[in-house]
């Protein structure tokens, strides 16, 4: 049975206040004086700017502890039609963040008739991850990203959050997680403007491998199984998953340039390796 409020007392559009207002908020888990939880956690996720949107990748890879309990998480998820979700830390929490997030942005368009701005989907998310604190504090840590191509300005957005719920727009490329640092540092030394759709997977894949190589807890391909990073564009168009299939393929014209460029193996390969092969401004290869 659906909750009845009063005009003043009505929650509104704000799926998130609805359940507030119904008292179904989950409750915080407490762990016991020598007993740790165990937490799962996800990793390495990053989002890069094209020139028609932004494209979304995550490895699929996670962790408890030094364990690996998942190798095949899903991490990047739809929002909604033009805007998309990839999650990094503990990962009950941020399934759990994502699917209400998803709920809030169709119970907001179902009741106002037009969907949400991205700017205000954004600042939904900051007050999801800022409600999250109380957690957080306790290990439940919950880091996204989130992206989407705004249809007001005609562009591809993505914004960065903290543990707190700051909220941070970035100009061409984000990425949060373990092995972010590593993903990061690919991803700046292969970005360009205007990069094609298919060239920035190309620099999303090579950054998600390098940070696999450097990170234990962010899982690299694993062709054996069939398992690849999950990887998603965003424009005009709508959120595209890209299938298995064709990043199995790239994957594989990745390993086979990155081994040729080097003169060795693909496992030895330098950083540079997204949709150019560059040289530092001091010579030095990049």
């Amino acid at each position: 049975m659906l909750p009845m409020f009063s005009a003043s007392d009505d929650p509104g559009p704000s799926f998130a206040a609805l359940v507030s207002r119904a008292g179904l908020q989950p409750p915080v888990p407490q762990s016991t004086p020598g007993h740790n939880l165990e937490i799962t956690h996800g990793t390495t996720v990053v989002a890069v700017r094209y020139a028609d949107g932004v494209v979304m990748a995550g490895d699929r890879r996670a962790t408890s502890g030094n364990l690996i309990s998942h190798r095949d998480m899903e991490k990047v998820y739809p929002a909604d039609r033009h805007s998309g979700v990839a999650i990094a830390g503990a990962a009950g929490p941020a399934m759990e963040m994502v699917r209400l997030f998803q709920l809030q942005l169709e119970h907001y368009e179902k009741v106002e008739g037009q969907a949400l701005s991205l700017e205000g989907k954004a600042n939904q998310l900051s007050m999801m991850v800022r409600g999250h604190l109380p957690m957080a504090m306790q290990g439940l840590v919950v880091v996204p990203l989130f992206a989407g191509f705004d249809l007001r300005r005609g562009q591809g957005r993505l914004f960065q959050y903290d543990v707190t719920g700051g909220r941070y727009e970035e100009t061409n490329y984000a990425a949060t997680g373990s092995g972010s640092l590593f993903a990061a540092t690919v991803i700046k030394l292969g970005y360009r403007p205007n990069l094609s759709a298919d060239d920035a997977v190309d620099l999303v894949l090579s950054a998600l491998y390098q940070a696999a190589d450097e990170d234990s807890a962010t899982g690299g391909p694993d062709p054996i199984r069939g398992i690849y990073p999950i990887v998603a564009t965003i424009s005009s168009a709508g959120f595209d998953r890209r299938s298995d299939e064709s990043i199995a393929a790239r994957f594989d014209a990745l390993l086979q340039r990155m081994s040729t460029e080097r003169g060795g193996s693909a496992q030895t390969a330098g950083l540079s390796t997204g949709p150019t092969t560059s040289t530092g401004a001091n010579g030095a290869q990049s």
